[in-house]
């Protein structure tokens, strides 16, 4: 008897919109590459590993979808006797997976416990043949990999040419201040030909180009070699300091006489020089004596596969996963996984998914498709790491930056995952690992005339420590030289921690004396949590653009006592503000705080949300955007630093849909009275609201039309304020680059390592996981700390 399920109306083949989940097991990293294979969902495309897991069974348990495509495969043996061809395109090219490898699929009925089921039978033919042609889900996502996203600015749309001239056809000439022949770069202002930067790509220059703009002031050139005869090519906009796309080009460039019919590209590109780079990227992978260090295998030494400019995520997630509460929390190798509809698009199923392929081991083996030809026999083999495409896709999902492909800042995504997490345990916050980061801090206000004080607590799970740059003078008593890159002496975690707990001065006005002559702020703890994340502020204006300094921080293995950065409290002899009072508000005018139009122009241009621009400006006194700029900077970490300029008045009212959004806010575990408060302070915006909920844990909320039955227990501040607070490195992430949204993300941690005594230092550079070198060193240039609590 056959199947009936052959002919069922639920089965049609996969539209190009569809994810069809074919490589590997969406609730595990087992894929068809695994000797049971994947049996891929006919109804949902969803893939589950036909192994000893049987997560494909777990699938059809949940859904009572039957049928699968069962595809097996394995590599062909290719001796590789010719060194690899030169990487020659930015696009990742379509490769024939039949030139790879050998494939086997059949259709099973898991319900009717039927195998191998004739493909030609029933609606089969064209469900199967869909789903073996579709696009998968992780190369949709690899596809995007190398794509950069760049756009036109103000400077190559108002471009003004000085009067034509001829420059030097094909052969391109040679530099103007020296004999370079090639990476030039025409200025395309004043048709000047300087040669590029060292540092681009490792190509040759010195650097006269950038010379150019210094003494000039001209801001857009053109990297004559990459000119190609369809008319694109590598545009810089030195004042923008980024990549821009010209939309008038072919005529910039004939106006300097040059015809793009008949140029030929010469040169690498500089995005693949940068693909090229972050392929490559050498991060302190060999011994003292040369020799490549050789891989750690075993539980908790998986690496991730960069599916492209993903190193910020799996850097961080190593360090993450390194730490008690997140094993807890999300490994459970003995457990079945959660019960989804659509586990690709669960976050507690993908971190689950996530813990058990960097923790288990199971995957902590050498790459078996691999096959060395005679001349690589001395190579590492180093696995092949986990794909993240799953999860990549579902944490960046509608986020404006982490849904791209685009390099990001580490950090930055640290706060949105922690964010995440927080979210999907609201309606367990016991079980959610994030706590283990969360304190207090405590600031205090005191006016300089009066005297008076103001304590407030707010609960943060990171800090942002400024770091001083001092430069270091070259020998004839100066601090610049375009040839040679800054050096600048090493500051101390402890001087870091000194400037982040500091009395500053603010500009406001007292409500309680009326003096204008402002106020003492400082911020120290209240609490100290188990887990502290300290990140690393090593940036400066570079002509309105914050740029990366490699200045480095000397931290140590020890453990070190943060008891002195504690907050005392209000002291018995101070007085209070009155309650009533906020600082910064006096009357009627404290509501009609009006920002500088032309300052607050300039600093949403740079991309700062307006909220931030404004209170900058608010507190610098409304005139120099340069000084708000640097206000910004020293207070990215405020808890409240998205929050609306609020100066006293009452909260905005709600809109008509209130209650809707209400609704919103509690399917993500937030209750109506902070949602309702949340709402009021946020002049409706959900998304605002939500973060000021998360960075307002202590507020109960507003129950204003709610009728509690009992009073509201105050809330317990999280952390601990016990001493000593001793605190030790665990793990950090790393980063080469000079900007953070481009160069190499690694992590370093510290684990026990088999057959070694004591924990060792271990490096995490994508896929590969080796014993760490030089650690000192990468530890004085990391971007994110971890540290963790005695």
């Amino acid at each position: 008897m056959g199947c009936p399920h052959i002919q069922s109306s639920d089965l049609n083949p996969p539209r190009p919109s569809h994810s069809v989940y074919r490589e590997d097991c969406t609730q595990c990293f087992d894929s068809i590459d695994d000797p049971a294979g994947l049996d891929v969902c006919l109804t949902c495309f969803n893939g589950g590993c036909a192994g000893d897991r049987k997560h494909d069974l777990v699938h059809f348990q949940f859904t009572s979808h039957p049928l699968v495509l069962n595809i097996k495969r394995t590599r062909k043996h290719v001796q590789r006797d010719e060194p690899p061809q030169k990487l020659t395109k930015v696009a990742i090219e379509a490769e024939r997976e039949e030139d790879k490898y050998d494939t086997r699929a059949q259709v099973n009925c898991l319900a009717c416990e039927i195998e191998d089921i004739d493909q030609s039978s029933g609606k089969l033919p064209q469900v199967v043949d869909g789903i073996l042609k579709a696009s998968t889900f992780a190369k949709q996502e690899e596809v995007k990999a190398w794509e950069l996203e760049m756009t036109t600015c103000e400077h190559t749309l108002c471009l003004e040419q000085q009067p034509s001239r001829q420059i030097a056809s094909q052969d391109l000439g040679h530099c103007f201040m020296c004999d370079l022949n090639e990476n030039l770069w025409l200025c395309l202002e004043c048709g000047n030909l300087g040669c590029g930067r060292k540092q681009w790509g490792g190509s040759g220059g010195e650097g006269h180009g950038l010379a150019h703009v210094d003494q000039s002031g001209h801001g857009v050139a053109v990297k004559l070699g990459s000119i190609t005869a369809e008319g694109s090519a590598d545009v810089y906009c030195y004042k923008c300091n980024e990549e821009r796309v010209d939309t008038e080009l072919t005529a910039h460039l004939a106006h300097w006489g040059i015809n793009v019919a008949d140029r030929q590209k010469t040169e690498k590109s500089l995005m693949e020089m940068q693909v090229e780079q972050n392929l490559k990227w050498d991060f302190s992978m060999l011994t003292e004596d040369g020799k490549e260090l050789k891989p750690i295998f075993g539980q908790g030494f998986t690496g991730l596969k960069n599916i492209g400019n993903t190193c910020y995520l799996a850097s961080t997630v190593q360090c993450l996963f390194d730490l008690p509460e997140f094993q807890q929390r999300y490994f459970h190798p003995n457990e079945p996984p959660p019960q989804a509809t659509l586990p690709a698009e669960d976050l507690e199923t993908q971190l689950r998914k996530l813990a058990d392929g960097i923790l288990s081991g199971r995957y902590s083996k050498p790459d078996p498709n691999i096959v060395p030809s005679q001349s690589e026999e001395s190579e590492v083999p180093h696995p092949k790491g986990l794909n993240p495409a799953m999860f990549k896709h579902l944490v960046g999902r509608g986020h404006e930056e982490f849904s791209t492909m685009r390099q990001q800042d580490a950090f930055e995504f640290l706060l949105h995952l922690f964010k995440l997490i927080n979210v999907s345990n609201s309606r367990n916050p016991d079980q959610d690992p994030v706590q283990s980061f969360r304190f207090s801090m405590e600031q205090r206000l005191q006016c300089i005339s009066c005297k008076k004080v103001r304590y407030r607590t707010d609960e943060q799970d990171n800090i942002s420590v400024p770091v001083p740059a001092r430069r270091i003078k070259s020998t004839d008593g100066s601090t610049e030289d375009k040839d040679k890159k800054d050096e600048f002496e090493t500051v101390s975690l402890k001087e870091c921690l000194d400037i982040f707990t500091t009395t500053d001065t603010v500009e406001l006005t007292c409500p309680a004396c009326g003096s204008k002559d402002g106020f003492l702020k400082s911020s120290k703890f209240k609490t100290f949590p188990q887990n502290l994340a300290v990140n690393a502020r090593r940036f400066e204006l570079v002509n309105w653009v914050p740029t990366k300094l490699d200045i480095p921080v000397q931290v140590t293995d020890e453990p070190f006592e943060m008891s002195n950065y504690m907050s005392s409290g209000k002291q018995p002899d101070e007085e209070e503000l009155p309650e009533d009072a906020d600082p910064g508000s006096s009357g009627a005018s404290a509501n009609t705080f009006v920002p500088n139009a032309a300052a607050l122009g300039q600093l949403e241009s740079m991309g700062f949300p307006r909220p931030r621009c404004e209170k900058a400006l608010h507190a610098t006194g409304n005139s120099d955007a340069e000084a708000a700029m640097n206000w910004l900077f020293s207070h990215m970490e405020d808890p409240d630093i998205d929050e609306p300029l609020n100066l006293g008045g009452p909260a905005p009212a709600g809109g008509a849909d209130d209650a809707e959004k209400i609704e919103q806010l509690a399917a993500m575990g937030i209750g109506a009275p902070q949602a309702r408060k949340a709402l009021k302070e946020c002049s409706g915006d959900v998304n605002r609201a939500l973060d000021w909920v998360f960075s307002h844990p202590d507020d109960q909320g507003d129950f204003s039309e709610d009728t509690p039955s009992e009073p509201v227990a105050p809330k317990v501040l999280s952390g601990s304020s016990e001493t000593p607070a001793v605190f030790e490195l665990e793990s950090i992430a790393c980063h080469k680059g000079s900007s953070i949204h481009a160069g190499h993300y690694v992590a370093f941690v510290r684990k026990e390592v088999p057959g070694e005594q004591g924990r060792q230092w271990v490096l995490f550079n994508d896929e590969k996981v080796v014993r760490a070198a030089d650690i000192d060193e990468m530890k004085k240039f990391a971007y994110v700390y971890f540290f963790r609590r005695h």
